[in-house]
């Protein structure tokens, strides 16, 4: 026999074996589109076998009615139907499969908008302070010396910079290559070889080797940073510098951050030769172009402002780098997992910190006319 049901006033008699089989072709629409009144009553007096797929059916309706605010009583199990019943009920869990919910629900999406703005409000307003929290660390500095660590600021212009050298050479040649060997293909078909140099000598100068090096800084640097301090933190070497009087802005941030703001313009200028000599190379190979030929054409059509333009970036990123890195390396909890966090959090904060503000000179300087 099948799964057989008979509506009878406020009853619904339910009969018949119910098992995975027989319930194939039911479903609890046809329950529901039948049912008109507040409390129903499933009489199982009748009902000869069920499993567990049949009594997942009518958990699955008695879900479905409840959210029509129509409440069930059921009635007329045995023992047996009962206590599976009882021990589906403990470990039944539905998912709806609602069409609705794969639709945008502005509600949440502005709530979330919300959350999101406050969070990123607060965390601008504790960075605003941080910056201003160091330069008038960095003023007290200026005015009394003494309190610069400068052997610290030696050692981090060593660290960040100079150790990153040979990968920062090895990046702005390989990105001086690459971008002459594409020009030069294009030039070539129109004749117009001699142009690569002025493609090379702004693009390289003003833009590209700045902002590579600035990439290569944040990614080496700012994860270096933000871990140091974040491990001070956990260890309470930070708590234990404050307890003895000395400032943590002294002994921690300010020789890294002006490591960064002086050392990035020369590193910023090697990689702007490295890059040119690069270009150098694949003009030579690709176009026929003499050493002593791309110099002299560099010097005409390369004016001194773009090579200025991009020295003038570098200050800027090794601050953003450097104070972005250092933040992130307080606001870590005392926990490993934290480190981890905060430190990925530094990295790509930096990185795209630094792409936005390069995007936003390039705006500025080029409605300037510069």
């Amino acid at each position: 026999m099948t799964a057989n049901f008979k509506f009878q006033k406020d009853k619904i008699l339910i009969f018949g074996i119910w098992n995975k089989t027989s319930i194939a072709r039911l479903k609890t629409h046809d329950f529901l589109s039948q049912i008109s009144i507040t409390q129903c009553i499933f009489d199982f007096s009748n009902l000869e076998e069920i499993d567990m797929a049949g009594v997942r059916f009518f958990l699955a309706l008695e879900f479905d009615l409840k959210k029509n605010n129509i409440s069930i009583l059921k009635q007329g199990l045995n023992s047996r139907f009962e206590k599976l019943f009882q021990l589906c009920e403990k470990n039944y869990q539905r998912i709806e499969n609602d069409t609705q919910k794969n639709k945008l629900d502005f509600k949440k999406l502005f709530i979330s908008l919300g959350i999101f703005s406050v969070n990123f409000l607060a965390i601008l307003k504790d960075f605003i302070n941080f910056v201003g929290a160091f330069f008038i660390a960095l003023l007290l500095c200026f005015k009394n010396p003494k309190n610069f660590r400068f052997i610290s600021f030696l050692y981090h212009i060593e660290n960040s910079a100079f150790n990153a050298l040979p990968i920062i050479i090895l990046t702005a040649l390989l990105i001086g290559i690459v971008l002459a060997y594409q020009a030069a293909y294009q030039l070539a078909q129109f004749g117009a070889n001699i142009f690569i140099v002025d493609l090379m000598g702004i693009s390289a100068t003003r833009e590209l080797a700045p902002l590579i090096t600035a990439i290569i800084i944040a990614g080496r640097s700012a994860s270096a940073y933000t871990a140091q301090i974040g491990v001070m933190k956990i260890t309470d070497e930070i708590a234990a510098m404050n307890t003895m009087g000395f400032r943590s802005f002294d002994f921690i941030i300010i020789p890294r951050v002006m490591a960064l703001i002086i050392s990035m313009p020369l590193v910023v200028a090697l990689s702007d030769a490295i890059s040119i000599l690069g270009g150098m190379i694949v003009a030579k190979i690709s176009l026929d172009i003499s050493f002593l030929e791309f110099i002299r054409r560099f010097k005409e059509a390369v004016e001194l402002k773009h090579i200025i333009i991009g020295l003038a970036k570098a200050p800027m990123f090794g601050f953003l780098i450097g104070a972005i890195a250092c933040f992130n390396g307080f606001k870590v909890k005392n926990t490993t997992q934290s480190i981890g966090i905060y430190t990925t959090k530094s990295v790509v904060n930096t990185i795209f910190w630094v792409i936005a503000f390069d995007a936003l000179f390039s705006i500025i300087l080029t409605m300037a006319g510069i």
